[in-house]
């Protein structure tokens, strides 16, 4: 993992620091374009498949052509091509987002993403538990408790936990195993799928245990945002909060959606 975890020992970043990824997402901010097709199809020779519009392959935002290694997969894209009104709105593609960021960035760079998810690791959304009041620390162990519990088993290492916002240092054997644990998992559309659970969740716990099917992805996002959920309980959620909340999650699915039509890992 060349020097990972010296790194996340001083808190520092590796140089490229997730630019595949970056790199990919500017690609795609570009003024939404009219539909300029009427048929949406998919082709495929068995162990690779593209999405047609009106006969012409789709290419990503960096010019490569968009292949998907399942039918499946490239039945996601396809709806959401189909889906599109006059104007092509990539905010309600997160698939097709998915799959182009994987190709235009992670491919170039899977080490960066992966260390990237390394660092969420070290740090732990579920590690950080409230001191107060009684009924949040209940509502966090029965909501982390169970993943960390399957993490701790899958990889056989223990993480360290903490009250309130004090940063716990996670050992280093704890970090090399989910890194061991990552090492198959680098085929571009699975790590930025995981990548993009990481993020949204805070957790990459949460996202190893939804891939590993060993929590469903509605659990997860609920895990994700327990203690979000009880602010909202005590002095409500505006309307803003609730739509960024909303797109957050659109992501998710679609992330958690790719990697069940790619299918598990080798």
């Amino acid at each position: 993992m060349r020097d990972i975890l010296n790194d996340l020992d001083h808190g520092r970043h590796h140089p490229s620091d997730l630019d595949p990824m970056r790199r990919a997402q500017k690609h795609m901010q570009t003024p939404r374009p009219k539909r300029f097709y009427t048929r949406v199809e998919v082709e495929g020779d068995g162990g690779t498949f593209r999405v047609l519009l009106d006969g012409r392959a789709v290419r990503t935002p960096a010019k490569a052509e968009l292949l998907l290694p399942t039918e499946r997969a490239a039945k996601l894209v396809a709806q959401e091509y189909e889906a599109q009104g006059e104007y092509i709105d990539p905010i309600t593609m997160p698939v097709t987002r998915l799959v182009n960021t994987a190709i235009d960035g992670v491919a170039s760079d899977p080490q960066a993403v992966a260390e990237d998810i390394l660092r969420y690791a070290s740090s732990d959304l579920l590690c950080y538990r409230a001191d107060s009041p009684e009924r949040l620390i209940a509502l966090e162990a029965e909501a982390w408790d169970p993943v960390l519990e399957w993490a701790e088993g899958e990889l056989g290492v223990r993480f360290m936990l903490a009250e309130g916002v004090m940063h716990v240092e996670q050992p280093r054997a704890t970090i090399a195993a989910v890194g061991a644990y990552l090492r198959p998992r680098r085929e571009p559309l699975r790590l930025a799928a995981l990548h993009v659970m990481t993020t949204l969740t805070g957790s990459a716990l949460l996202a190893l245990a939804v891939e590993a099917g060993a929590v469903d992805a509605d659990t997860a996002w609920k895990a994700a945002h327990v203690d979000e959920d009880w602010n909202i309980a005590q002095w409500g959620e505006d309307a803003e909060a609730a739509d960024r909340r909303a797109a957050r999650k659109r992501d998710m699915m679609g992330a958690v959606a790719l990697l069940e039509a790619i299918g598990a890992s080798e």
